[in-house]
């Protein structure tokens, strides 16, 4: 059986997309920051308690917020880079830019440079792509040729601001500069719309990253 594609959930409260990945496990990439209108939208497609994973590209509140009310609910494991849950326990759980606090998680599952997240037919390989936060990771499917790009790279040649705490622009650049090298046929970036013909996409980001970082 030939796994479909990721199925997008725009959340609340910036419109940052949640991806739902149903493999043999089955995944959500990303939370958003309302867990309650998560776990509606998902009960469109799936028992949400049969979810296996949460991925967390990285902390921001628009991304992770929910993430640990959700597990309560779905007694999923949360699978995160060490770096990125050192950075967000250093803020204690909040946004102090944005004055929001959310309920604290442990994580199940740390994953680093090269890691692989199996899922069944899908292989997420994980690279650790910092710049828009410490512990940004992007997730490639190599067969598939998909990048889960969370906040590093979009579509049109955007990318990741660097000016809230732990932005770095010469990290983002190094990263962008990476993703640029692999051969990518659809983006499934943390905002916006999926794009086909992707690495175009991303090279343009490159473009733009190097004028302006």
């Amino acid at each position: 059986m030939s796994v479909k594609e990721p199925i997008k959930i725009v959340t609340p409260p910036l419109a940052a997309n949640v991806y739902l990945i149903l493999d043999e496990k089955k995944a959500i990439v990303d939370t958003g920051g309302d867990a309650a209108f998560l776990i509606k939208a998902l009960g469109k497609y799936i028992n949400p308690t049969e979810i296996d994973y949460i991925i967390l590209t990285h902390s921001h509140f628009d991304h992770a917020s929910a993430a640990g009310e959700l597990k309560e609910y779905l007694k999923a494991k949360i699978i995160m880079h060490p770096v990125e849950y050192e950075f967000v326990k250093s803020f204690n759980f909040s946004s102090p830019l944005f004055g929001i606090n959310f309920k604290p998680f442990t994580v199940d599952i740390s994953v680093e440079e090269e890691n692989v997240i199996e899922l069944g037919e899908l292989e997420l390989k994980v690279f650790h792509t910092p710049g828009h936060t410490p512990g940004s990771i992007c997730l490639y499917e190599e067969d598939k040729k998909w990048l889960f790009s969370g906040d590093v790279v979009f579509p049109h040649g955007s990318f990741g601001r660097v000016d809230f705490p732990g932005g770095n622009g010469a990290e983002l650049l190094k990263s962008i500069e990476r993703l640029a090298k692999l051969e990518v046929e659809k983006l499934y970036p943390g905002h916006d719309e999926p794009v086909g013909k992707a690495s175009e996409h991303i090279k343009r980001s490159l473009m733009f990253a190097r004028m302006m970082l």
